[in-house]
C-alpha cells in the first residue's frame, strides 16, 4: 500500500475517533439515565425524583423504566386518570407502540424545560413524533402538568393516550421475533437482547463483505483492461475504497432499520451509528478527492511543480474546513449549539494572528511568490547584496546558494518588499565592449575596423542582427573609442561567455588586420622653461613599452 493511501486511512481513522469521542455524550443522552444532572435554572424549583423536567428526559425516562420492567413507575409518566393495573397496562401498550412505530429521532426532542413550543396557543404541549395508523397519522404529544409541591412535570398527553389501545391492537409481531430463535430474543446480556449483540457482528461481517466484493470487481476490471490493452503490468484497481464501503454500510443499516422491527432505543442507537458513519464517509471521501485533485494538477501541469508547497497548504486548509463543517453538522444534528465555542475560537484566532504577525506575513508573501512564479528553484538572482542560485522556495523563507557556496535563508516577507533581479530569466545577453585604438590610427583604418566588426556581428548566427550597433564613440584621453553594441542569443551564462570570447578574438584580429593597435593608458606632461632657459628636471610618471618620447617646442619640452 502506498504512503498516501496509508495517510488517507490514518485521516479516516482519526476522523472516526474524534467524532466518536465528541458525539458519544449525545448518544449516551439518547439512551437516557436517571442520573442526568438537572439544569442550574431548575435548582430553585421543586425536584422531581423521576427527572421529568423536559420533554426529552420524560420520554427517555419512561422508555428506560419500561425496559427495566418497572411498570408501576412507568405509569407515573402518563397523564391519565387510570390507576394501578389499568395504568400499568396502558404504560405497557404505550411502550410497545413507541418501540414499534415511533421514528428514531429522540435527539430532536426538546431538552428545554419550556419545550420547543411549536404551537403558541398550546405552550404546555410538545410534539414527540408522528406514527402511522389505520385511521391516519397520530401525533405523540407530551404536556406540562402542574403537580403542586412536585412542580411542573412533562407527561404523555391524555389526547395521545386515548388512541394508544386501538393502535396497540393493530400491531403485528415484528420480523425479528418471527424468524429468530426465541432464546436470542428473550435472553439478555447487560439488559440487551442477544440478537442486538449479534447485529454488531453482522455489521462487521457486512463491511468485510463489501471489501471482498471490491476485490472481486477489481479482478474483473483488471482482466478486461489486460485483454483490451494487451499489457500484463497493470495493477488491480481499488473499485470500492474504504470510505465508499463505509458509506454503503451506513446506507445498508438505514435500509435494514426500516425492515427489521427493532425496539426504539436500539433503532436510535443504530440510526445514530449510521449517521456518524455517513458523516465520516463523506469527510473521508472529500479528503481523498482533495488529494486526487492535487495530484492531478501537478501531473497535468508540470509547471506547477514549484507550487507544490502552496497546493499542499491549500489541500490541508480545505481538509480542515471539511472536517469542521462535518463536525458542526453532527453537533447540530444532536442538538448541541456550538455558537459559544465558535465565538471563543474566533477571539483566540485573532490573538494568535496578532502574535504570529511576522510568520503570517512571510507565509502570505511565500504564497504570493510561488503562485506568481516570481522565484523558482534553479533561478540565478540578485537580491540586494545577495547573488546566487535558488535551491528551495518554502512558505516561510527562500534558500539561496551564493557564489561562495554559502547558503542564505531570506524571509519571504523581505523578498516581497525588495527589488528582485532574476539573472537567469534573460532571453538575450548584452555584448557591449568599448575598444580603444591608438591615436596613430588613421581615419581609413578606423572606418575599416568599424565596417569589419559590423559585418562580423551581423553575419553571426547567435547574434540578433537587428540590435547590432558599431559606432566611433568619442576621442578619449588616450584612445579613439569604438562602441560595440549587440544582443547575443545564448542558453545560459556559460554559453554567452563562450560566444563573447570568440567575438573578442575576432575583433582583435580585425584591428590587427588593418595595421592598427589597441591603445594603452598614457599621459602627456608639458614643462615650461624658466627665465634662465634651463629645463626643469622631470621624472615621467608612466613609461610606455617603447620608452619615453621627447619633443622640443616653443613653450617647453613634451614627454
Amino acid at each position: 500500500m502506498s504512503t498516501p493511501d496509508k495517510c488517507a486511512k490514518a485521516v479516516g481513522r482519526g476522523v472516526v475517533a474524534v467524532l466518536v469521542v465528541l458525539l458519544s455524550p449525545a448518544v449516551c443522552a439518547q439512551l437516557g439515565s436517571s442520573k442526568t444532572p438537572i439544569p442550574e435554572a431548575q435548582s430553585e424549583q421543586p425536584k422531581d425524583p423521576l427527572g421529568r423536567f423536559t420533554p426529552r428526559k420524560a420520554v427517555l425516562g419512561f422508555l428506560s423504566t419500561v425496559r427495566r420492567g418497572n411498570l408501576e413507575t412507568a405509569a407515573l409518566y402518563l397523564n391519565t386518570p387510570l390507576r394501578d393495573a389499568e395504568a400499568q397496562t396502558l404504560a405497557q401498550q404505550l411502550a410497545v407502540v413507541l418501540d414499534r412505530r415511533l421514528p428514531a429521532r429522540l435527539n430532536e426532542i426538546s431538552d428545554e424545560p419550556e419545550g420547543s413550543m411549536p404551537d403558541p396557543l398550546n405552550l404546555d404541549e410538545d410534539l414527540i413524533g408522528t406514527i402511522s395508523t389505520s385511521k391516519g397519522d397520530l401525533d405523540i404529544l407530551v404536556e406540562r402538568v402542574d403537580r403542586g409541591k412536585a412542580g411542573k412535570v412533562w407527561l404523555f398527553s391524555r389526547k395521545t393516550l386515548k388512541s394508544i389501545p386501538e393502535v396497540f391492537d393493530e400491531l403485528s409481531t415484528p420480523p425479528v421475533v418471527i424468524f429468530l430463535p426465541q432464546f436470542l430474543v428473550k435472553e439478555r446480556l447487560a439488559s440487551i437482547p442477544l440478537f442486538e449483540w449479534l447485529a454488531v457482528l453482522g455489521v462487521l461481517l457486512l463491511y468485510v463483505f463489501f471489501g471482498l466484493l471490491s476485490r472481486l470487481i477489481g479482478l474483473g476490471v483488471l482482466a478486461c483492461r489486460r485483454y483490451l490493452f494487451q499489457y500484463a503490468g497493470l495493477k488491480n484497481p481499488l473499485v470500492l475504497p474504504p470510505p465508499i464501503r463505509l458509506l454503503l454500510l451506513a446506507l445498508s443499516i438505514h435500509w435494514l432499520l426500516s425492515r427489521v422491527g427493532l425496539p426504539l432505543l436500539a433503532r436510535q442507537v443504530w440510526s445514530t451509528t449510521a449517521f456518524i458513519m455517513l458523516i465520516v464517509a463523506c469527510i473521508w471521501l472529500l479528503v481523498l478527492f482533495n488529494r486526487w485533485g492535487e495530484r492531478y494538477l501537478i501531473a497535468r501541469h508540470p509547471s506547477l511543480g514549484g507550487s507544490a508547497a502552496v497546493l499542499r497548504l491549500a489541500r490541508r486548509g480545505t481538509n480542515g474546513l471539511v472536517f469542521l463543517a462535518g463536525l458542526l453538522f453532527a453537533l447540530h444534528h444532536f442538538g448541541i449549539n456550538p455558537t459559544a465555542t465558535l465565538a471563543g475560537l474566533g477571539v483566540g484566532g485573532i490573538a494568535v494572528a496578532l502574535a504570529a504577525q511576522k510568520t503570517l506575513e512571510n507565509l502570505i508573501a511565500g504564497i504570493s511568490l510561488i503562485t506568481d512564479q516570481a522565484v523558482r528553484v534553479g533561478d540565478t538572482l540578485k537580491l540586494g547584496e545577495v547573488l546566487g542560485t535558488v535551491e528551495d522556495v518554502g512558505l516561510r523563507s527562500t534558500r539561496i546558494r551564493t557564489l561562495d557556496r554559502t547558503l542564505v535563508s531570506v524571509p519571504n516577507g523581505q523578498i516581497a518588499n525588495m527589488s528582485l533581479e532574476t539573472l537567469s530569466a534573460r532571453d538575450k545577453f548584452w555584448f557591449h565592449p568599448v575598444v580603444g585604438l591608438r591615436y596613430e590610427t588613421t581615419p581609413v583604418q578606423l572606418r575599416s575596423i568599424i565596417t569589419g566588426v559590423r559585418k562580423l556581428l551581423t553575419g553571426h548566427s547567435s547574434i540578433d542582427s537587428s540590435t547590432v550597433r558599431v559606432r566611433f564613440l568619442r576621442i578619449g584621453a588616450f584612445s579613439l573609442d569604438v562602441d560595440i553594441f549587440a544582443y547575443v542569443i545564448a542558453s545560459d551564462w556559460d554559453d554567452f561567455l563562450t560566444f563573447q570570447e570568440e567575438l573578442l578574438f575576432s575583433v582583435m584580429n580585425i584591428v590587427a588586420g588593418v595595421g592598427a593597435e589597441i591603445a594603452f593608458p598614457s599621459r602627456t606632461v608639458y614643462l615650461a622653461a624658466g627665465a634662465s632657459d634651463k629645463v626643469v628636471p622631470f621624472v615621467p610618471e608612466f613609461r610606455g613599452k617603447r620608452g619615453i618620447k621627447a619633443h622640443e617646442g616653443e613653450q617647453g619640452v613634451r614627454y
